[in-house]
């Protein structure tokens, strides 16, 4: 028996614009110093391709990821500065 495939329902870009832009407000907002940081882009190319496969869960995890990679890179800048 072939394992279940993930629900793919129709991609709501508005769906998807508004949670990412939620990410990456929290993220300028609590930890700016990340902004820009290339850190980031491996983890803003996921959330790309879990966009174009029409997977919100992958979605949404990596929109996690980016804010989890994002805080770890401002924590790193931090403690570095102090």
């Amino acid at each position: 028996m072939a394992a279940a495939e993930p629900l793919r329902l129709e991609w709501d870009d508005e769906w998807a614009a508004e949670r990412a832009s939620k990410a990456m407000r929290w993220l300028a907002e609590h930890f700016p110093e990340c902004s820009g940081s290339q850190v980031l882009h491996p983890h803003q190319d996921a959330t790309h391709e879990a966009a174009v496969s029409g997977d919100r869960d992958a979605y949404l995890e990596a929109l996690r990821a980016y804010c989890r990679a994002g805080r770890d890179e401002a924590l790193r800048i931090r403690k570095e500065a102090a």
